[in-house]
């Protein structure tokens, strides 16, 4: 069916060439829109934490998207007028914007909480209407309406704020990653193919895929929100395999070229090279795929932009490549710039690598194994976390912000561990009242807690039995402040505590009070019921429901690949063995995570300072896009082998012929993923650079370690085994093997008919 398909692309190449050039301009025309319509957010998920916040939006009005917008001045106190006076025209822009909740200062609580320890600061809550993703949207916008007086400092940060300024510096990366990745790629290919046209082809192949790409997703995004982070994924992958597609069809057509005609060669190429492009690009999307399964909007976008950015590529590579193949024909060698290695028909580097390593395979291999398990070993100390203000860039003004109030407020003093309680009647009635007592008591006597704000704790000289009579007649309280209190912190059948850590967001600390206060809450009585929030509640539950969600990706991936390599290669073993080898480049890009940057080594080479922890995404975005990846150079590799088995019959000459056929292309292809995943470890964003990183190692190893070693070494060992499958498993595979007319034509190194 290939060996048809390019021949058809050749014959109707200027069709081809004319359809494409259509659905380009088209696309061109959709791919800018989409950078209007992409969400900057990560997406909800049903967690306890977002079930509370949902209830105190509810019950007691409350915004769920809060700025904190810092004010300090060198020499007014925030107890003077001229101060008071500052802040108000700080925030006096805000005043009849449309989507303003309300705005809480110190002016108006009257706590002291909301001023430094030198007096010299303070800050204000702005809350906004809509929900997280909204509020991202609208930032900007926002942001432009606070305007710090002459004299005054002024600093916006906040949950929205931090990772407002995260999405923008990622998108700065992006673009600076662009600018890295083309010219070292450009190089790259002069070194590969050694002719300006076979260079520039898979680069215009890659601008085609990503354009297509970006349209389709502006189309998706009228159906479904989408997070800009697609962005990165469809540039990443866009460039680096559209390039090692394209490239791995021109070496095996020029290859073919040398004793066939162009439409014969073109023919070939894709009953050949196209195949395993195919099943590549097949084992690619299942990898990606698995992302579709988590729950979160910022896992699906980029799921749907890694899966539409490789069949953008596969039908680009499968039809538009021949068809201008077949218009270039020989002068895709035209305009040598270097003089490029050629693939022999014996002997070359690759055959005495591959011939070397099957004359010594426990040797090669119980060491290199060995190395990949003990690069892999620190990842059994990972320590999972959740970026913050700190994932920025120093200099950011929302990291600003936020490390002054750490500082001079406190560490904890943003972000409250908030319980939300519930009751079968009245907060009020005496029984309630009393449970709420004993319960913000005894969490306020913990060591870790700087206070505790609640309906029971307005002043430490009132007692239970108080509290229970002046709440028997709440209308009659004469009091505005205890009025006030039961505004803010409820009064029908939902309340809120107010838990006030005197440890940092992420701490370790906080998130084992987080758990002491869940705990403890539950045992309030009966009729009352309790749901914990605030931003590290969020963070860990968030991260449970994502780790919850992981090991059944992982099982999809891994089965669903299998299924696809038994079919390629109609083999029980090697399709096991290849996802053994990829789980050894994964294993060890993990360990490299945590030595690097959850233990701070390489530090000041890749600039960046540790957090002390693996971003919680990590694992998972990098199992999803470095499993498929990977399988690329396995399928690139076995299905030369499994060609050359399928005519002689012989393990050791079909593996050091395959190598020696694909070893060049295979590491001139990761070369180019290696570089373009190298470029993002060039970004401010620490997240990002740990991704960058981490892919360009693990293919890096893969490539070189475990396909010119470990694979040919293992397929030494195992022999003719390589190829077992049970009977009846042969029968029920479908064929997927080079057919026809190309089968006989590969089959003959000189067979075909003259150019």
């Amino acid at each position: 069916m290939l060996f048809r398909l390019g021949v058809a692309m050749v014959r109707f190449r200027w069709w081809v060439v004319g359809a494409w050039a259509v659905v380009f301009l088209v696309a061109g025309g959709l791919a800018p829109r989409v950078f209007d319509e992409l969400t900057p957010g990560f997406g909800r998920a049903n967690t306890e934490s977002q079930e509370a916040i949902d209830l105190l939006a509810e019950k007691l009005a409350e915004d769920e998207v809060v700025l904190v917008v810092v004010v300090s001045h060198p020499t007014l106190l925030a107890s003077d007028a001229a101060f008071r006076q500052g802040v108000e025209q700080t925030l006096a822009g805000l005043q009849g914007y449309p989507d303003l909740g309300k705005i809480l200062t110190l002016y108006q609580s009257g706590a002291q909480s909301f001023v430094s320890d030198d007096g010299h600061s303070t800050y204000a809550y702005v809350s906004l209407k809509g929900g997280f993703d909204y509020g991202m949207e609208t930032f900007d916008e926002v942001r432009e309406k606070i305007v710090a007086p002459p004299g005054f400092e002024v600093w916006v940060t906040g949950g929205v704020a931090i990772f407002s300024e995260l999405n923008k510096a990622a998108e700065r990366d992006l673009q600076r990653a662009e600018a890295i990745s083309l010219p070292l790629v450009l190089a790259a290919l002069a070194i590969v193919f050694g002719a300006l046209v076979a260079m520039m082809l898979p680069i215009a192949m890659a601008a085609v895929a990503v354009v297509v790409t970006m349209a389709a997703v502006y189309i998706l995004t009228q159906t479904t929100d989408i997070s800009i982070f697609v962005l990165n994924i469809a540039s990443f992958l866009g460039i680096g395999i559209s390039v090692d597609y394209t490239l791995l069809a021109i070496n095996r057509f020029r290859e073919e070229l040398a004793h066939r005609d162009r439409a014969e060669a073109v023919g070939v190429t894709m009953s050949t090279a196209g195949r395993a492009i195919l099943f590549s690009g097949l084992t690619t999307v299942v990898g990606l795929s698995g992302l579709l399964f988590m729950p979160f909007m910022f896992f699906r976008s980029l799921g749907i932009g890694g899966v539409t950015v490789v069949v953008a590529s596969l039908l680009v590579v499968l039809t538009l490549v021949p068809a201008l193949l077949g218009i270039m024909g020989p002068r895709i060698n035209r305009f040598r710039v270097l003089r490029a290695a050629e693939n022999g028909a014996n002997g070359g580097l690759w055959r005495s690598v591959a011939s070397w390593v099957m004359a010594h395979p426990v040797l090669v291999s119980v060491p290199v194994v060995a190395l990949l398990l003990l690069l892999g070993a620190p990842f059994l100390g990972v320590k999972l976390g959740t970026p913050w203000a700190t994932v920025l860039p120093a200099g950011a003004e929302a990291r600003e912000g936020w490390e002054k109030v750490e500082r001079e407020f406190g560490q904890g003093e943003l972000t409250p561990i908030a319980v939300a309680v519930r009751t079968q009647g009245n907060v009020l009635q005496p029984e309630v009242v009393d449970a709420l007592f004993d319960f913000t008591r005894k969490i306020a006597a913990d060591p870790r807690v700087e206070r505790v704000e609640s309906i029971v704790t307005l002043d430490p000289s009132i007692t239970k039995e108080q509290y229970q009579q002046m709440y028997a007649a709440p209308q009659l309280i004469p009091f505005p402040a205890v009025q006030a209190a039961l505004a803010a912190y409820g009064k029908d059948d939902v309340t809120v505590v107010r838990v006030y850590s005197k440890y940092a967001v992420l701490s370790n600390e906080t998130k084992a009070l987080v758990q002491d206060v869940r705990q403890t809450s539950r045992s309030m009585g009966a009729g009352v019921t309790t749901l914990i929030t605030g931003a590290t509640a969020d963070l860990e539950d968030t991260q449970h429901v994502m780790y919850s969600y992981f090991p059944w990706v992982i099982v999809y991936v891994v089965v669903v690949t299998y299924v696809v390599l038994l079919v390629l290669f109609r083999s029980a073993l090697l399709p096991l063995k290849a996802v053994l080898m990829n789980a050894l480049s994964i294993s060890a890009s993990y360990g490299a995570l945590v030595f690097i940057f959850q233990d701070g080594n390489l530090e000041g080479l890749l600039q960046f300072t540790s957090s002390g922890f693996v971003e919680v995404t990590l694992p998972i975005l990098m199992f999803c896009v470095v499993f498929g990846l990977s399988m690329d150079y396995e399928v690139f590799l076995l299905s030369r082998v499994k060609e050359l088995y399928d005519r002689t019959k012989d393990n050791t000459e079909a593996v050091a012929g395959g190598l020696e056929r694909t070893g060049r292309i295979i590491t001139s292809a990761a070369m180019v993923l290696v570089l373009v995943a190298a470029a993002f470890a060039t970004s401010d964003v620490i997240v990002v650079k740990a991704f960058g990183v981490g892919v360009a190692l693990a293919i890096l190893l893969d490539s070189t370690l475990i396909r010119a070693l470990l694979v040919p070494a293992l397929m030494r060992i195992m022999g003719s085994a390589n190829w077992w499958s049970p009977r009846w498993l042969l029968w029920a595979l479908p064929e997927a093997k080079v057919e026809g007319e190309a089968a006989s034509m590969a089959s003959s190194p000189s067979g075909g008919g003259p150019r």
